[in-house]
């Protein structure tokens, strides 16, 4: 194999990669990918209560609601607006504070309270809502509660959905990169035939199938980085997160190359993709869904490169925490590798009779 003429197919492949759709969609689909499954479905999955407040007389009421995490507030000037927010489903509930509303609890009266519930909220979030403006004008009125709450916590902190689906979004950038982009440039040229060209060139086949390896793999991972950037989930060990990174690309690359040759056109393509896709995202579905039984994600191959993504990027591991993974998932790219070497001997011997 001649370094040099794998470079001349590289080149060729960059400088005609960019009006190739596959192409483009490998550098936009995890920015798109981003922004519908982190601001969707983060938002729908992990909503935080919605309160508006008009305010006629600066309450403390108001200030005290905006020191408190995990409510979005809204200050509002008109009723009307507030009660037409709410019933839009634009916010979860809205309270009225009339002027002097502080003052006259403080001084026993009881001023009419304006508090409305959107029909279309969440019950907890109704109940959070409703428990808070409670205990803000109890405050206000210098009265002890009658119970003395204590918050205890049961099972470990689960994560918000947004950080896991970072699994899936950064597995999704890996496998068009690595396995879309090398199969389908390879069933594009053999369905054009401009690989049986090859056969009077002193090209060889296997340089072809390493150009597109390389360029899938070059691809592959600085998505990855990218998309875990876009996530706020890059890790403070990097080294550790380029070394599970390339093990990934490597592995994901030869299936790439195993779809390219081993399919007769792009048509071919997209029917292994579609009849394998479930399983190669399958373990990232165990960490969106953290009590289904976990021991399942370990049958699918490409749990020993999710795992080690996840635990160096989420949970800030080391390699020392990964390295039996890795070490499976490099003995998983050793037999890959030796399927794509198989079936590129055979499409060069396909190729030598046609």
């Amino acid at each position: 194999m001649s370094a040099g003429r794998v470079l001349t197919v590289l080149r060729k492949d960059l400088q005609l990669g960019p009006r190739s759709p596959i192409f483009l969609w490998v550098l936009l689909l995890p920015v798109l990918i981003t922004l519908v499954l982190q601001v969707a479905f983060g938002d729908l999955f992990d909503p935080e209560p919605r309160l508006g407040i008009v305010d006629e007389g600066a309450s403390v009421i108001t200030a005290a609601v905006a020191e408190i995490d995990g409510i979005e507030l809204t200050r509002l000037d008109d009723a009307d607006v507030l009660r037409s927010r709410v019933e839009a489903n634009d916010l979860d509930a809205g309270l009225v504070l009339a002027a002097g509303f502080d003052g006259d609890v403080r001084g026993g009266a009881r001023p009419p309270l304006e508090f409305y519930v959107g029909g279309e909220s969440l019950a907890s979030n109704r109940i959070i809502l409703a428990v808070t403006a409670v205990e803000l004008i109890r405050d206000v009125e210098g009265r002890a509660p009658p119970v003395d709450v204590e918050v205890v916590e049961l099972g470990e902190e689960g994560l918000p959905i947004s950080v896991r689906l970072v699994p899936f979004i950064t597995m999704y950038a890996l496998l068009v990169a690595a396995v879309f982009l090398p199969s389908f440039s390879l069933a594009d040229e053999r369905e054009k035939r401009t690989l049986d060209a090859l056969v009077v060139t002193p090209v060889k086949l296997s340089e072809v199938v390493t150009a597109k390896g390389i360029l899938g793999f070059g691809l592959a991972v600085p998505m990855a980085v990218v998309t875990l950037w876009l996530n706020s989930a890059l890790t403070a060990r990097p080294l550790a997160l380029i070394v599970v990174l390339v093990v990934a690309g490597v592995m994901l690359v030869e299936i790439g190359l195993i779809y390219g040759t081993a399919s007769k056109d792009i048509t071919g393509v997209f029917t292994l993709i579609k009849g394998t896709g479930f399983i190669l995202l399958a373990p990232t579905i165990f960490y969106i869904f953290p009590d289904w039984p976990q021991w399942i994600a370990k049958l699918f191959p490409t749990y020993w490169v999710i795992n080690p993504v996840y635990e160096v990027t989420i949970n800030n591991e080391g390699l020392g925490t990964v390295w039996v993974e890795l070490a499976i998932a490099l003995g998983v790219a050793v037999l890959l590798a030796v399927i794509a070497m198989a079936l590129t001997a055979r499409l060069r011997t396909k190729l030598a009779t046609t």
